[in-house]
């Protein structure tokens, strides 16, 4: 994750809408990742309860739905969303997820985004946010996806407009549920992708014990639910012992360190690390284990990442910063583990 110029942090004091509006503008100007950034600003911003729960509503919602909003906006702007000045499209974005997937009166949303945009872009482009909006209010949700069915120029266009993914991830699923004779499921499976997911814990292995009062999840051996609150609290408590990972993330390191028995001595080779979450559940597995691990990542940023993960764990992790088809080429290992690409999926 690059650093965003000064004038673009979210300040305190900042409203749920504007710490939105800073973390979608740093994602898409700075490519920031906005689950490391939006709770730092929510801290920042003084943000707590409703008005915590309004921002991240807001950015992941509108995040998520993005692909489909830009092709709302489109239709309903009559230019291309790249046409569109950034600044202005990122606060329209936000504006269209209100509208169509979220309890907000249409004049609130409609209003507060105009005077988003007018702060940020000035008067004539909140003319143009108002006109676009006002369009965009005038459909229902599934109006606005019938009508995007209507105008696609193949299924896999209108799936990947409708369920917000690009085709290439549309034709992937397919080939992948068909390989398994469950090619019916597609469509099941894009709307459970865009389902706002629960808070998932990792507790790592022999570093620290999922809370008796929590909910273990599935799949994962490490991974936990919270009864709620604020899941920085608990992480922040347990010194990085205790994580917030996504199931699917603690269950790919888990394959690499458990599919057969660790002998002492092994090494190990995460070669795409960031932003380090599987990183600290193979450092704790290595330590437990009598193993060694080293990690890499190209972006000396993201690096970074990957060094702040495993820092709870008492376990030296060497992490080199080198493009890993030269990086896999020195030394032998006994177990590597390639996440790449990272699709997020």
């Amino acid at each position: 994750m690059t650093e965003r110029r000064d004038q673009e942090r979210p300040q305190a004091g900042r409203t749920p809408r504007w710490v939105a509006y800073d973390t979608l503008r740093a994602v898409h100007t700075s490519d920031a990742y906005a689950n490391l950034l939006l709770p730092r600003a929510i801290v920042r911003a003084g943000l707590s309860g409703p008005d915590a729960g309004l921002a991240t509503e807001l950015t992941y919602g509108t995040l998520r739905r993005e692909g489909t909003y830009d092709a709302i906006i489109a239709d309903a702007s009559s230019r291309p969303a790249s046409a569109i000045d950034p600044a202005v499209l990122d606060a329209l974005r936000l504006g269209t997820h209100q509208l169509l997937a979220m309890r907000i009166p249409t004049h609130a949303a409609v209003n507060e985004t105009v005077r988003q945009v007018r702060q940020a872009a000035g008067k004539s482009a909140a003319g143009f946010a108002n006109a676009v909006l006002r369009r965009v209010s005038e459909r229902t949700r599934e109006e606005w996806l019938d009508r995007l069915d209507a105008a696609a120029r193949s299924d896999d266009e209108r799936l990947a407009l409708r369920y917000a993914h690009p085709v290439w991830v549309i034709r992937a699923f397919r080939r992948a549920l068909a390989a398994e004779g469950r090619a019916a499921e597609l469509e099941t499976l894009l709307e459970a992708d865009n389902a706002s997911p629960i808070v998932t814990f990792a507790a790592l292995p022999g570093l620290a014990e999922i809370p008796p009062d929590a909910a273990a999840t599935t799949s994962s051996p490490i991974g936990f639910h919270s009864a709620g609150g604020d899941p920085g609290a608990l992480v922040t408590a347990s010194g990085g012992r205790v994580r917030v990972q996504d199931e699917g993330s603690q269950l790919a390191a888990l394959a690499l360190t458990r599919a057969v028995p660790v002998r002492a001595g092994e090494r190990w080779l995460d070669l795409c690390a960031a932003p380090g979450g599987k990183t600290a559940v193979l450092a704790a597995e290595a330590l437990a284990h009598g193993a060694l691990l080293e990690a890499n990542e190209l972006s000396p940023t993201r690096a970074g990442l990957v060094r702040d993960s495993v820092a709870g764990v008492p376990l030296a992790v060497p992490v080199s910063e080198e493009d890993g088809r030269v990086r896999a080429g020195r030394g032998r290992y006994d177990r590597i583990l390639v996440d790449a690409p990272c699709t997020g999926l």
